[in-house]
């Protein structure tokens, strides 16, 4: 195996093409966050598919039976590397951007960084958590399209 930067991010795709520009730039960013965010990388798989594959990962593994754009599985040890897998629905992303007016490039980047906060510890279950987490997903975005 490589050991290129871009070599502990994976990006898998299943039954969807989503338009992604530079591949290898995003990769090398996702790096960057967890380096920014003081947490050790040791990879994360991204699985971009659809609605139907997402709710069903979401009933099966969580009980929620809800579409939802974004899932994220911690599977680190205790004290080890950071070891995830994050699952996005290209179907919510389209239509979550169409909801909020913004272009689904940044709606598609937008849940990317989400699932790695999620992996440094950001939760988005209170309000407070919430704000935090929309105050970190806006402040990469920034970055990244600067």
């Amino acid at each position: 195996m490589s050991s290129h930067l871009g070599s502990k991010v994976y990006f898998f795709f299943e039954g969807v093409a989503p338009p992604i520009r530079s591949r290898k730039k995003l990769k090398q960013f996702i790096i960057s966050m967890f380096k920014d965010e003081r947490r050790k990388l040791g990879s994360v798989n991204y699985v971009f598919s659809t609605d139907t594959v997402v709710h069903k990962i979401n009933r099966r593994y969580l009980n929620h039976d809800v579409l939802t754009d974004v899932i994220t599985f911690d599977l680190s040890e205790n004290g080890a590397p950071v070891v995830g897998e994050i699952y996005i629905s290209i179907d919510r992303v389209k239509e979550n951007a169409i909801k909020h007016g913004v272009s689904f490039t940044n709606e598609l980047h937008r849940v990317i960084f989400h699932g790695v906060l999620h992996l440094c510890g950001f939760g988005d279950k209170t309000i407070p958590e919430i704000k935090k987490m929309r105050g970190k997903e806006n402040h990469y975005l920034t970055r990244y399209f600067g």
